[in-house]
């Protein structure tokens, strides 16, 4: 038996006074007086507990308001766009129809009780991260290629560049096959734009990078070094030193993916180019304080080049001639074939290797088989000498 049931009993059938139960069972009077009340009206009814719950909530989210927090995010989800509360937040407060906006959280439960969000158990707090940030806009960029497809299947790859203090979208960059020479003039084209950075972050990437395999060097890093800009890469298989621009990939194709399927390399492109503008001046970015990429890209001044100036590239290399009578160096991305002799096929070589300066020295014996000045306009490096006036036993010049 309840408590508000033995109250009601001890007035109701016992005859016993108000003031009297109310002294018996430490309960206000007032309170009596209400299950009283509440008997006479709903019987029974009465002895169960009521919800405590106001008729009224002056602080309540007005339903037009909510209503319009719930179709922001069906538009924003339809295009692909980030339609987190705190997005939801930003366009309700650029909205000048919308004199009182709910809080971030208000809008989250708003969203949670209409079934567009479940919650999810509690996470690792953010404080416990090991997070790095560039202190200035042009400080880092990071860039990285990722693989997409046309409406056929064709398979795409989208090489993107961001900067790592602002997080702003510098270039984003379709083509069928991303190659070395294609990175640099991207970077190239982005310089004229937003200003040369102090550094640049890549993976290890054949297209980025000549660093996991052997001592030669890319276009990409003869042209970071003529230009004084500090080149590091994250440790191989290891994504998360260029988390910004993984991240940005995801973004980018949660956009992509509600868009109708590009038929050619430049519907694409246009897809991506209206995506990058969308990102870097509209969508509020949550580790900028809600502000915009180009917001944050503009609110400090720019970082430069420290000066530091590419080296002399020298190299010394194994190789083996094979069947045509050559080998191949790479430079600046590219690979270059050198003739040496059908004769010497199989023959072990040593190859010294002074930017465009080359020798070629018989392994065992050490003998010059050739020495050239390579010319990087031209695959295959000719010999200079008619066919069957090679003989083996002598130098090659």
């Amino acid at each position: 038996m309840s408590k508000a049931q033995l109250v009601i009993t001890a007035v109701v059938v016992e005859g016993r006074s108000k003031s009297e139960v109310a002294r018996d069972y430490d309960v206000s009077r007032y309170w009596v007086q209400q299950l009283v009340k509440r008997y006479e009206t709903e019987g029974p009814a009465a002895f169960q507990p009521h919800s405590r719950r106001p008729h009224h909530h002056p602080n309540a989210v007005d339903h037009d308001i909510e209503e319009k927090i719930v179709r922001l995010r069906k538009t924003l989800t339809k295009a692909g766009y980030d339609a987190g509360a705190t997005t939801i937040f930003e366009h309700l407060h650029r909205d000048p129809g919308t004199p009182k906006v709910p809080a971030v959280s208000t809008i989250w439960r708003v969203l949670s009780r209409r079934g567009f969000i479940t919650p999810q158990p509690q996470k690792r707090p953010r404080s416990s991260w090991i997070r790095f940030e560039a202190e200035q806009p042009n400080q880092r960029w990071q860039a990285d290629v990722t693989h997409w497809h046309l409406a056929d299947g064709t398979p795409v790859e989208i090489l993107n560049i961001l900067d790592d203090h602002s997080r702003l979208a510098i270039a984003s960059h379709a083509r069928t096959v991303t190659t070395g020479p294609d990175v640099v003039d991207t970077f190239l084209a982005a310089i004229t734009t937003w200003g040369t950075p102090a550094g640049l972050l890549t993976d290890n990437g054949a297209i980025f990078t000549a660093r996991q395999r052997g001592n030669g060097r890319t276009t990409l890093e003869i042209v970071l070094g003529e230009l004084g800009i500090r080149y590091d890469h994250s440790r191989p298989y290891h994504p998360q030193t260029c988390g910004k621009v993984e991240r940005f990939h995801q973004t980018e194709k949660k956009y992509l993916r509600a868009q109708p399927p590009a038929a050619t390399l430049a519907e694409l492109q246009t897809q991506i180019d209206t995506f990058t503008g969308y990102y870097n001046t509209q969508r509020p970015h949550r580790a900028l304080h809600r502000h915009t990429p180009r917001q944050a890209y503009d609110n400090r001044p720019k970082a430069i080049p420290t000066g530091y100036k590419i080296p002399p590239h020298y190299r010394v290399r194994t190789d083996r001639i094979d069947k045509g009578g050559s080998i191949t160096i790479r430079y600046n991305s590219r690979l270059h074939h050198i003739g040496l002799s059908k004769h010497l096929r199989g023959t072990k070589v040593t190859v010294l290797i002074n930017d465009l300066d080359i020798r070629v020295l018989h392994h065992d014996t050490g003998q010059l088989i050739r020495k050239l000045t390579l010319d990087p306009t031209r695959d295959y490096q000719p010999r200079g000498v008619k066919p069957g006036n090679s003989p083996t036993n002598r130098p090659h010049l």
